[in-house]
């Protein structure tokens, strides 16, 4: 038996949409009276009824709204009618009946999962369609914190996750400073396409990595995840420089998913009397090196191209002299593709190393100088930087 009405299905309790009821009730007459309060009160209800759980079991339907079942049915008696109907509509709104010597069930129907009872002898309209609309609303409130539940779980899971790829530098030399700054450009992420890493070799080298993989999300975060990965595993087996950027190189071009996906790459491996230093640059941008003359960016050439790009193409070193004190900052060129100010104009190497220059000027060093950098940056562009940004200072007295 099914009724049936043409007005209003917006009409539903402040529910938008076709409005329908699924009410269970064994007892022709109660069903009717139920039937008979409900399209009273609310013209623009639908309702099915079923006189027994298996009819309504096999009446459930995604649009239905809610389900108003008897808890004495022929074939179920008490809470195994509820569990039932739970269990095939776990996102519907459950309101059950129950008579004046069996009130206790109903609590005990709320405890199990139910929105709500009414005794049937108490029920009137207006009772019914307010109670009905509250059954709803606290399945829709439920719901949405069930998925908020998981949802937060979801983000702790992924922010344990990415945390555990980010970089821990093995460095013992207590006579330098380490220090680096790291920031997705995606909202609500700890990791981006930008990778950095520090290794400190059993024969005293120390060894630096900063990379940008093209392409902004997930994927990219994951990618520069193995290849940061792949060149702390190289590094720790004794290789060094060019061959190091041919084999990321190589994994590169096997773990990419499309030919136009290239990565920007810098290491740097500084000799164990941290003297000198030998740079190898693939279509990164210059690293800045600070001393006691100041600032400047390390020479242009020789350099190669980025990897990913042209096949069996070399990347040849170049020497730094440092001296007694020096600093040397690597970063991606998220901090350096900021604008300044309206007229479109942006960063570049020539604006940070002003910036740089007058930061270590005034003395600032440290993570005093690279959160100056950023902050500074992220004035002259407007607010925050919108790529992925990596950046690592490594200094040595008073660099």
């Amino acid at each position: 038996m099914t009724a049936m009405h043409s007005r209003g299905a917006e009409q539903l309790l402040g529910v938008a949409g076709c409005p329908h009821l699924l009410l269970v009730e064994d007892d022709p007459g109660d069903a009717f009276l139920f039937e008979e309060l409900l399209t009273e009160a609310q013209p623009g209800l639908r309702i099915t009824v079923a006189t027994t759980l298996a009819e309504a079991l096999a009446a459930l339907r995604p649009e239905i709204r809610c389900v108003i079942v008897d808890l004495s049915l022929p074939d179920a008696q008490g809470l195994d009618a509820l569990r039932q109907v739970r269990s095939h509509a776990p996102t519907t709104a459950v309101l059950v009946l129950t008579g004046l010597a069996d009130a206790h069930v109903g609590v005990e129907a709320v405890a199990a999962g139910a929105q709500d009872y009414l005794v049937k002898q108490d029920v009137d309209g207006a009772l019914l369609t307010r109670a009905i609309s509250y059954a709803i609303e606290r399945k829709r409130a439920d719901e949405s914190e069930r998925q908020l539940v998981e949802a937060r779980a979801l983000s702790r899971e992924n922010a344990r996750l990415e945390r555990g790829l980010l970089p821990v530098p093995i460095l013992t030399d207590a006579t330098l400073r380490h220090h680096t700054r790291y920031r997705p450009g995606r909202a609500r992420a700890l990791l981006g396409g930008d990778f950095h890493d520090t290794v400190e070799t059993a024969d005293g080298a120390v060894h630096v990595v900063i990379g940008d993989v093209s392409g902004h999300g997930a994927d990219e975060a994951s990618l520069g995840v193995r290849l940061r990965m792949a060149w702390r595993t190289l590094v720790l087996a004794g290789h060094t420089g060019e061959r190091v950027l041919g084999t990321l190189d190589a994994v590169l071009e096997h773990e990419r998913w499309g030919d136009e996906i290239f990565t920007t790459v810098c290491t740097l491996t500084i000799a164990p009397d941290r003297r000198t230093a030998r740079l190898h640059r693939a279509g990164h941008p210059r690293p800045l090196m600070f001393g006691p003359g100041g600032v400047d960016a390390v020479p242009d050439e020789p350099r190669g191209p980025a990897l990913g790009l042209i096949p069996g193409v070399g990347w040849p070193a170049l020497d730094l002299d440092l001296g007694d004190s020096w600093g040397l900052l690597l970063y991606t060129d998220g901090l350096i593709e900021g604008l300044v100010g309206d007229g479109g104009e942006r960063l570049d190497l020539s604006g940070l190393m002003r910036l740089a220059a007058t930061a270590h000027g005034e003395g600032q060093r440290g993570d005093v100088l690279v959160d100056g950098l950023i902050a500074t940056a992220e004035r002259l562009n407007g607010g925050v930087l919108s790529d992925d940004l990596a950046m690592l200072l490594l200094s040595r007295g008073d660099g």
